[in-house]
């Protein structure tokens, strides 16, 4: 298995992105891959670190994705791989829930995203999103645990 962080989906992504999908909320698992110094478009200087940056795009994000009706569900720190190989590991994993696949395409093409998305380009040097659908909860100590 080949694993390349990206910036911007694919042509073939994209098109797949606005086919229908299932019924429902989605929920992106997000693994981050953070500059070590921000990186803005337009050349601009900046004393942030990519962490920095895209904390600025994750905390107005939050907001917008709050007013579609879905928001964050996880973030967390990656320390290590207990199982596997890869050739870096990523920073942080997030997982987003949108109410449905319209809800991320509309928060995407939104003017309030368009004027913060910069500090996302500028703070990854990567990233995959994985989109997921029926999700369900266990509870712990419940025993079950179901993959279908």
């Amino acid at each position: 298995m080949e694993v390349n962080n990206k910036l911007t989906p694919s042509g073939e992504q994209i098109k797949g992105f606005f086919e229908p999908g299932a019924d429902g909320p989605i929920y992106m698992l997000n693994l981050l891959k953070f500059r070590e110094k921000a990186e803005y478009e337009d050349g601009r200087e900046s004393d942030l670190t990519g962490k920095e940056a895209y904390a600025l795009y994750g905390a107005a994000v939050s907001k917008i994705l709050t007013n579609l009706g879905g928001g964050a569900m996880f973030n967390a720190k990656v320390e290590r791989l207990m199982l596997g190989e890869v050739g870096e590991l990523w920073d942080t994993v997030a997982i987003a829930m949108y109410p449905n696949r319209q809800a991320m395409i509309d928060m995407m093409q939104s003017e309030e995203y368009q004027a913060i998305h910069h500090h996302r380009h500028a703070g990854l040097a990567g990233q995959l999103n994985i989109e997921t659908t029926g999700a369900r909860g266990v509870w712990p100590g419940s025993g079950e645990f179901d993959i279908s």
